[in-house]
């Protein structure tokens, strides 16, 4: 994999891991809102680029499907189960890049380390994610199945993307702006079903829309698409179990949180499992 992928997938990464910090702020507003109105920022940034947003119906479908629908099932999913067994279900979505590679590119093909190193990330992940509690409760099977189904969302878009006719990373600015007009229906139609006041924005709210639209649902995704256009994704997969170990420590940082010791021994379960994961990066690589 070439270093232009590992250093484009790894700034996703790092990008996606201040989502708690700034999301956290805005746990106040409608999710559908805040989301909604982050991803038209964030698509709307890609109209230096319009000219890119004109593709085939084919990848349309997958670019919206992906974004709109992994944000759609995950958020449906935090209001029908507990948000602490939501999140690491759809932390899968790594796991789930690296498995499914063969079965989405035929030129992929699995081995011990690649599989490795993604259990080890998800061990990681469950463990600084739960802090070692974890109750899974039937009455909310509804919620863990739509979580489920975010994972394998996000993951089937990260994989579909290297499937379909090539189009230019520039097009994902088109796919936010879509998912964002269309989570802002969801919300508006909320709003008139449960015929609930719409919020008033402050400032402070506008400046945190402003960076989660800049950042986590903007630049990141198009770092993403380049990182998956250019790279192994079996590799990435592994690499991407970073971002709850990151996020972790932008929430002791930045968010008060105390960093205990099941929180560390996760957090090198997530760099063994990237280690061993992308072991094809420290291949000397043939002429």
């Amino acid at each position: 994999m070439s270093m232009s992928a590992l250093a484009l997938s790894l700034l996703a990464i790092l990008i996606w891991s201040t989502l708690a910090v700034l999301g956290s702020r805005l746990g106040h507003l409608p999710p559908f809102l805040s989301v909604g109105l982050a991803l038209v920022v964030g698509g709307l940034v890609g109209l230096l680029r319009v000219k890119d947003w004109k593709v085939p119906l084919g990848t349309l479908v997958v670019g919206i499907g992906g974004i709109f629908g992994y944000h759609a099932l995950l958020f449906t999913a935090f209001r029908l189960a507990p948000a602490v067994e939501v999140n690491l279900l759809q932390y899968l979505w790594p796991l789930l890049i690296v498995v499914l590679s063969p079965v989405y590119l035929s030129h992929c093909r699995l081995t011990f380390h690649h599989v490795a190193g993604a259990l080890l990330g998800l061990v990681g992940a469950a463990l600084v994610i739960s802090g070692g509690r974890l109750g899974l409760q039937l009455a909310n099977l509804p919620g863990y199945l739509l979580a489920l189904a975010a994972a394998f969302t996000w993951s089937s878009y990260s994989l579909l993307t290297k499937r379909v006719r090539p189009f230019p990373t520039g097009a994902v600015g088109g796919f936010c702006l879509a998912s964002g007009l269309l989570s802002l229906g969801l919300f508006a139609l909320d709003a008139t079903l449960l015929g609930g006041p719409i919020p008033a924005l402050t400032v402070k709210d506008g400046v945190l829309i402003l960076l989660l639209g800049l950042g986590p649902m903007g630049a990141a995704f198009y770092a993403w698409d380049a990182a998956l256009k250019r790279g192994d994704s079996r590799v990435i997969g592994a690499l991407a179990y970073l971002t709850p170990l990151l996020s972790t420590l932008n929430l002791v940082l930045w968010g008060g949180k105390r960093l205990s010791v099941v929180s560390m021994a996760a957090m090198g379960l997530i760099v063994l499992g990237a280690v061993i994961g992308s072991f094809d990066l420290f291949r000397r690589q043939q002429p």
